[in-house]
């Protein structure tokens, strides 16, 4: 495994590498701020691509910017406005459960502790992470399959489930990356560090990087 100063000197090259290109679209809601638009993106992004995220999320949270409003919108009409999101019709009965939670037992505000986004429904611990961090600027790791599946490949972690790497990570990684390895690992994974075939030949960390499961590279 990497050392703490190995990982930064890594995460520092591939940020680099990855800069200038498209946020990711829940990041990209987080930029106004809102804890709530946050988590209802998240929501709307489990299994659902970039592209989809993007279009519906703000439709959506133009109809129902908050938790009153979401709560009091037909269910129909918001799987409505968040079609073709995978699972939609599911995610839109979620998200009013969700809004409904919120009035009774936070006053309409989005918790902003793990323990309290956890109790949610349909909100695992990579939505809390990401509404914790994005949303409400909080320290928290956000580990999805692509930071999963990196952090395992460069040799940050040895680990076998997301929720065991965010642990490990949580442990070793410097905080200054805690936030932002989720885009950038994201990124990465999408362009460049492709679970099949990855682009060995023009990374930037290929000299350190352990190439754990890598079979054929380009």
């Amino acid at each position: 495994m990497l050392t703490a100063r190995q990982m930064s000197a890594v995460l520092t090259k591939v940020a680099r590498f990855v800069e200038g290109r498209d946020h990711l679209a829940v990041t990209r809601v987080s930029l106004d701020g809102d804890p709530f638009a946050v988590l209802v993106s998240t929501i709307i992004s489990l299994r659902t691509r970039d592209e989809v995220t993007d279009v519906v999320s703000p439709k959506l949270l133009a109809v129902a910017p908050d938790a009153k409003t979401m709560a009091n919108t037909p269910v129909e009409r918001i799987a409505e406005l968040i079609f073709p999101a995978g699972f939609y019709r599911n995610k839109a009965q979620t998200l009013q459960e969700i809004a409904r939670t919120l009035l009774d037992e936070h006053d309409g505000r989005v918790p902003d502790t793990l323990e309290g986004l956890l109790e949610l429904r349909g909100v695992g611990r990579k939505t809390a992470n990401l509404v914790l961090t994005l949303g409400h600027r909080k320290p928290g790791i956000c580990v999805d399959i692509h930071v999963h599946r990196i952090s395992n490949r460069l040799g940050f972690v040895r680990t076998k489930s997301p929720d065991e790497t965010e642990m490990v990570l949580r442990d070793q990684l410097p905080r200054r990356w805690w936030i932002p390895i989720n885009d950038i690992l994201v990124t990465f994974g999408r362009v460049h560090c492709t679970p099949l075939s990855p682009h060995c030949s023009t990374c930037p960390v290929a000299n350190v990087c352990h190439r754990v499961d890598v079979g054929r590279a380009r």
